[in-house]
């Protein structure tokens, strides 16, 4: 079976947003994708949310309930309450019609399950059964309890959700019905197979305005104005609306509405602590509660409007039903705990070393690989969820450090000047040209102090750069060949210097040698130029072809 957060590897970019949101740190990163942990992951859908790439989706599930209506038995809806929020200006009759056009036999509110369900909770604590009672509404908030808090599990109230609740009541009215809840919730997919006999599929709202405009079903406004003063679980998808929804007067329990996951963790480590006792703790994974659902459709993410919109539609009494008995409604939380054993201080000693982190002043905790502290990567790292190259600073450095050992061991000098002709790089080979002591003779002032910067100033306001430009530094006594590049990109002008001085020295010594030899050879020619005439005169004879004969000679001995 395919998870139900599905990636889409094309488009994971390593960016680390997922992990760092994620708030059980339930992602692996491996051949530079991420990947859901399934057993550690709590389903709320914020990696979902925040991924920039929309590298994650959600398992789509329509298929599956058009099967369902192409069937003959009926098909029921239980829309959850926030569905106001997500679908603004309808009611449950006007959702009811819509469904009913793709093929449903009716809806439902899930409303009506959570009545029952806040029901159980007043029942709780007038017995006082607990001293502390922590709603079980948010399957997220169930997972996370089960996974990672076992201690808190008492705290946990036994009574199923408003979604099986609903549709507890559905079946009871119509046996023979398939029942496909509706709300904006990943983490219900999995509740719902968990407890197969009780919710046949789920879908979320996207998938409910996907599938509408598939087929072309507008919804229409409110058909009738509801006049009943029914409809107070209503209030449930808002933060503090489970609480407002029950009767918590002449009761010595304190009320509480926590709502994001981070939150619920500080509230559960409280609770460990002994920190909180009689208090009824409403936790929700997401922030806003239910209207701030991971499924909720991305154009409609309106937090207050959406507070508004579940607040007007809610009603000041509670709904009118039957509340099955109390073993009906009770559901058993076991502990769901995943073998990821801590390592020992050594092993993490050992990776944070190779990250670069010797000491506790070198670990920067600065989050960028995703998770909060240096120490908690290196964990992750030992758990296989995370790899060395995750640290970015760690990166950067191995980056600059071995570009600064090439810069640096290059055998040609290396300048780096920004715009204002300062220079902001330089390296052995470059001081030794320019005679320095130490690059901090030279870093952070004006290239002018050691060379002219006419040359520059031209490469940047012709934007042509220079190629293996010879010139003599005589305040170095040296020659050198430059290449000068200007980077527009960068703001930088990069000069390169070969140092030609010993090249040039023998280049001009042998030009000396040739033009010395040249010169002997035009005096040895005229002396001889003048025996020969000479000769010439007393032998009665030419001298031409003797004149061209040297002359070859002093030719060649030019080209030489």
């Amino acid at each position: 079976m395919d998870y139900y957060i599905q990636l889409k590897k094309a488009n994971c970019k390593n960016c680390y947003k997922c992990i760092r949101h994620c708030p059980v740190k339930s992602i692996r990163f491996a051949d530079h994708q991420a990947h859901i942990v399934k057993d550690q992951c709590i389903l709320c859908g914020e990696c979902v949310v925040v991924c920039p790439q929309n590298a994650k989706q959600i398992k789509n599930d329509v298929s599956i309930v058009k099967d369902m209506i192409q069937k003959s038995r009926p098909v029921y809806a239980s829309i959850a309450p926030s569905f106001v929020a997500n679908f603004e200006g309808a009611d449950i009759k006007s959702m009811e019609a819509a469904l009913k056009k793709l093929g449903f036999s009716g809806a439902f509110e899930t409303a009506l399950g959570a009545t029952i369900v806040k029901k159980q909770y007043e029942e709780m604590i007038r017995q006082n059964k607990a001293k502390i009672i922590i709603s079980s509404c948010c399957h997220s908030v169930n997972s996370l309890i089960q996974k990672y808090y076992p201690e808190v599990l008492p705290y946990l109230a036994n009574v199923i959700s408003p979604m099986q609740a609903n549709c507890l009541s559905i079946k009871e009215m119509h046996p023979d019905a398939s029942i496909v809840f509706i709300g904006p919730c990943i983490s219900k997919k999995e509740e719902a197979d968990q407890y197969p006999d009780i919710v046949d599929c789920v879908l979320t709202f996207e998938e409910l305005s996907g599938w509408m405009e598939e087929e072309g079903v507008t919804l229409s406004k409110s058909i009738s104005m509801d006049d009943s003063d029914e409809g107070r679980a209503r209030l449930f998808p808002i933060p503090g609306g489970i609480i407002r929804s029950m009767d918590t007067w002449n009761t010595d329990f304190d009320y509480l509405a926590i709502d994001g996951t981070e939150n619920c963790i500080r509230a559960l480590n409280d609770i460990i602590q002994g920190n909180i006792e009689n208090c009824f703790i409403e936790m929700s994974a997401c922030l806003g509660s239910c209207t701030g659902g991971p499924a909720i459709d991305k154009e409609r993410r309106k937090p207050v409007a959406d507070y508004i919109a579940v607040n007007r539609y809610a009603r000041k009494k509670d709904f009118s039903i039957q509340v099955p008995t109390e073993n009906i409604l009770k559901k058993n939380f076991p502990y769901l705990g995943q073998s990821n054993p801590m390592p020992g201080s050594s092993a993490i000693k050992e990776i944070l070393h190779k990250m670069g982190k010797s000491s506790q002043d070198q670990e920067l905790n600065c989050g960028s690989c995703g998770y909060n502290t240096c120490r908690e990567k290196a964990v992750a790292v030992l758990q296989g969820k995370a790899d060395l190259t995750m640290c970015l600073p760690f990166l950067k450095e191995k980056a600059e450090n071995f570009s600064d050992n090439i810069l640096y061991n290059m055998p040609n000098g290396v300048l780096v000047l920004d715009e204002d002709l300062i220079v902001q790089q330089i390296n052995r080979a470059a001081k030794e040209i320019l005679n320095l002591k130490s690059k901090n003779d030279i870093l952070g002032a004006p290239v002018v102090r050691i060379l002219n910067p006419s040359i520059y100033l031209e490469v940047m306001t012709t934007g042509k750069n220079i190629h293996d430009r010879h010139t003599y530094l005589a305040e170095y006594q040296r020659y050198v060949e430059e290449t000068i590049i200007y980077d527009r990109t960068y703001h930088i002008i990069i000069s390169i210097i070969r140092d030609i001085t010993v090249e040039e020295i023998a280049r001009i010594k042998k030009e000396e040698v040739s033009r010395q030899t040249i010169d002997i050879t035009d005096k040895v020619i005229e002396k001889q130029m003048r025996v020969v005439q000479e000769i010439a005169s007393l032998l009665g004879e030419t001298t031409a072809e003797t004149k061209i004969a040297l002359t070859n000679l002093k030719e060649t001995l030019k080209n030489e």
